[in-house]
């Protein structure tokens, strides 16, 4: 039994109802686990690769790559060095974007893990500035501009994929699924630079990027078998795939790409303050040592794992926007009493520190992202408008360790306190003005149409909704 509904629904503001397209099945597609699942661990296997280079640029990179007769022009060019990376993700989300929402979801993603892979395994095998001077920071900057681009493609194409195959009352819960790939790839790569930190000299460094060639072989079967998007195919089928999507949705949607900017700049921002700085700020203080804050930072991750995907579930129940609420809020009121954890010097403190900023005011806002930026955007610029919203905020957050280290110099910790809760701040008055995309109405209308269809039964879809 197929239901066509000749009108579609519309919320209370007016705006178009859309938790799926035409012919997408209420409960999803038989193959929504083994999608959630593999786009996962895709993302896990970029995170590690792109974050890893985080870990080893406030723990190795000062002295590897730049001049060390200055520590803190190092540490600033080795934060330099990182940004350049988080400030190419844009143009790696409008090349992804477009071509995701032109040829589809699934082949962006095969190609921006290979091209991902390829990079870090080179950045395992690049000449410090004892061998090769200032050769050594140009070589590392090209490698992470390459290492930007292919992030950049990456989350666009996963989160869509995850989100098109969902149910339409779990889309939350799946896309959090796919989300919580970003914490195992940060406990996956702090654990690689943990294990070899007895290594000693570069191999410490060296090691973890050079084991990412047998993560990414795996990755890239998987991805293989992943399946293209329903609602891409279907557009495809019917000859409605958009000529040039990022016009498109400059044009008709920039209302939400503002928005969604704002939303993601508290939370990816708010980590490079809270984890990024923090790495750094512990060692320069001498309140932790790398396996403390490895550890640490270790065990915040793992707890993430879970978190991120209940926050995303939890959005199933009570919408969106509260969940992010809740998020930003805690993300301002705790800028001040992380560093205060962070000076006592405690490792239980340390820990908490961690796990709070991480597995609580990060991941309860990743984990709403997935689904509350899919369903602003209609699927015909789906991609291209999500993954400009979400990668132009990596300028912002690529840049900030670069900006706290002023701020620290200038002022202590009290800067970057502020900063970290000025972000949240930032994202608390974006989810006000943000419209909820699945709230009381939008919950109520899904339980008349599956009433209408038959609950339960895996054979009815929807026509005409999106």
């Amino acid at each position: 039994m197929e239901i066509t509904m000749t009108e579609r629904p519309v919320q209370p503001d007016g705006a178009p109802f859309a938790p799926a397209s035409s012919r997408h099945p209420v409960v999803g597609t038989p193959a929504r686990k083994r999608v959630a699942v593999g786009s996962s661990i895709g993302a896990t296997i970029e995170t590690y690769d792109f974050i890893g280079f985080g870990t080893a640029a406030a723990l190795y990179f000062n002295d590897a790559f730049f001049p060390s007769e200055d520590p803190l022009s190092g540490t600033l060019l080795s934060f330099a060095t990182l940004g350049i990376g988080f400030a190419v993700r844009p143009l790696g989300g409008i090349i992804g974007g477009y071509l995701g929402d032109r040829i589809g979801r699934k082949p962006v993603l095969v190609a921006s893990l290979l091209t991902m892979g390829i990079a870090t395994v080179c950045i395992g095998l690049l000449p410090t500035y004892a061998q090769v001077g200032v050769w050594a920071g140009v070589l590392l900057t090209l490698v992470r501009v390459v290492q930007g681009l292919a992030f950049g493609a990456e989350w666009g194409g996963a989160i869509l994929m995850t989100f098109e195959h969902a149910p339409w009352r779990k889309k939350g819960l799946y896309t959090g699924i796919t989300q919580a790939g970003f914490p195992l790839g940060l406990l996956l790569a702090n654990a690689a630079f943990l294990l070899s930190v007895p290594l000693g000299g570069t191999w410490a460094w060296r090691v973890p990027f050079l084991l990412s060639a047998v993560l990414i072989a795996v990755g890239i079967v998987i991805r293989l078998k992943v399946e293209e998007s329903p609602e891409f195919t279907e557009l495809k089928e019917e000859g409605e795939v958009a000529k040039n999507p990022l016009k498109d949705v400059l044009r008709d949607d920039w209302r939400n790409i503002v928005r969604a900017f704002c939303l993601r700049v508290a939370e990816t921002a708010g980590y490079a303050v809270s984890v990024t700085f923090v790495l750094t700020y512990l060692r320069e203080e001498e309140l932790a040592d790398r396996t403390l804050t490895l550890t640490a930072l270790m065990t915040a991750a793992a707890l993430g794992i879970v978190a991120t995907t209940a926050w995303g579930a939890l959005t199933d129940r009570v919408g969106r926007r509260p969940v992010y609420l809740f998020g930003t809020v805690l993300t301002v009121l705790w800028g001040v009493p992380l560093f205060l954890t962070l000076n006592t010097g405690a490792a239980v403190a340390i820990v908490l520190a961690f796990v709070v900023s991480y597995a609580v005011c990060q991941n309860c806002l990743a984990g709403v992202q997935g689904a509350w930026f899919s369903e602003l955007f209609s699927a015909k610029t789906r991609t291209s408008g999500a993954s400009l919203a979400y990668q132009l905020s990596a300028v912002v957050s690529g840049f900030t360790p670069f900006i706290v280290v002023f701020l620290y110099d200038a002022t202590g910790w009290v800067g970057p306190a502020l900063l970290f809760s000025a972000y949240g701040l930032c994202g608390l008055v974006a989810a006000v003005v943000t419209r909820e995309t699945w709230g009381p109405a939008q919950r109520a209308e899904v339980a008349r149409i599956e009433a209408a269809a038959g609950t339960g039964s895996r054979s009815h879809s929807v026509g005409s909704v999106g």
